[in-house]
């Protein structure tokens, strides 16, 4: 009876073929939730443990998609039990290969994201350009877009469609999409270029022309800067990356030169002093290095001296202090030797 019951055909298959075909999908289902136990109990926790990021990467990215593919492998090989019609049978190659393409895609898909996340996240969140973590979506996203664009043409091409005239079709509605967006996509590749270029980071003091100010942020599509009045200043990326900017905070030293002039009348000794006088007030002065003092011209009203001096610091109102700092220095020693400072005469001759 229980033999009869085994060999009685239905559909063109016997009921053991059925039983086969049930028991390998649970097997397969069965595999698949054994494999996930070792992926979540085992292999997630050993590879957290190694000092490398590969095995975390690749235990993040195909965990999922292996434990899919185990499944439809099964279900798959579970259909070759059963005798099928030829345009059934045709279906489920198709549809078996569609899904195929599909685990695949979204393997890859899965590895790059993990390795986005994993790898490159921790060290954007440590960099100083605030570019780096806003650029990690961005990439996402056009990393998916391109890879499923590419699995979709070839899924249609699979199934016995003509993906020419769609390829042709996606192209032009492409070059369309462009040229409206040309604007968007110019100041998004701009914020790449920002992001590996490194012109600036956030905190930087830059000149953009007649603007200056502090960087805030720095977006995908623009930057902003806080002007020294307190203005928000929003700059597209696309506009930084074409025009000369002034970074203060790379600079490491600042190079200062200023003149001053004495009156007329000044002695030749006294004159000759100036120099000496100028360089003794500016060593002692923290931060600053003395390169040298001249004088350099006869002026309309007074006898003129060029100073230039090195001040090591980017603050600018340090810089500020230590101008100042100098600047009352002259003045206390110019009293004392009484040495005048110039300013603007005209002597009038009258001719009687």
């Amino acid at each position: 009876m229980l033999e009869f019951l085994l060999e009685y055909i239905l559909w063109n298959n016997s009921v053991l073929n059925y039983i086969y075909f049930i028991g390998i999908i649970i097997i397969s289902f069965l595999v698949a939730k054994f494999v996930s136990f070792v992926f979540k109990k085992y292999l997630r926790s050993l590879a957290k443990k190694t000092e490398t990021q590969i095995d975390n990467i690749l235990a993040e990215a195909f965990e999922k998609p292996i434990l899919f593919t185990l499944f439809f492998l099964g279900v798959y090989f579970a259909f070759r039990y059963l005798v099928l019609t030829p345009a059934f049978d045709n279906v489920i190659n198709k549809i078996f290969t569609i899904i195929t393409v599909v685990l695949i895609t979204w393997g890859i898909t899965k590895l790059i994201h993990s390795a986005l996340e994993i790898y490159w996240m921790p060290k954007a969140k440590k960099s100083k350009t605030g570019v780096n973590t806003n650029l990690i979506p961005v990439i996402k996203s056009l990393v998916s877009w391109v890879i499923w664009a590419i699995a979709l043409v070839f899924i249609l091409s699979n199934i016995g469609l003509n993906v020419t005239s769609l390829v042709a079709g996606l192209g032009i509605g492409g070059l369309a999409i462009a040229f409206a967006l040309q604007g968007v996509f110019a100041d998004i590749f701009a914020s790449i270029s920002i992001y590996l270029d490194k012109p600036f980071h956030i905190g930087d003091y830059i000149v953009i022309g007649a603007h200056s100010g502090t960087v805030k942020k720095i977006g995908i599509k623009t930057t902003r800067i806080e002007t020294l009045q307190g203005e928000e200043l929003v700059v597209s990326n696309k506009e930084l990356t074409e025009t000369r900017i002034q970074n203060y905070k790379k600079m490491r030293k600042r190079r200062v030169a200023f003149k001053l002039g004495v009156e007329y009348g000044t002695s030749p000794k006294k004159l000759k002093n100036i120099p000496i006088i100028i360089k003794n007030i500016i060593d002692k002065v923290d931060k600053v290095d003395f390169d040298r003092a001249h004088f350099t011209g006869f002026g309309d009203f007074s006898l003129d001296f060029e100073i230039v001096m090195f001040i090591d610091t980017r603050d600018y109102t340090i810089y500020r202090d230590i101008q100042q700092k100098v600047n009352l220095g002259i003045v206390e020693a110019f009293a004392k030797k009484r040495i005048d400072m110039a300013f603007p005469t005209q002597t009038v001759f009258v001719k009687k």
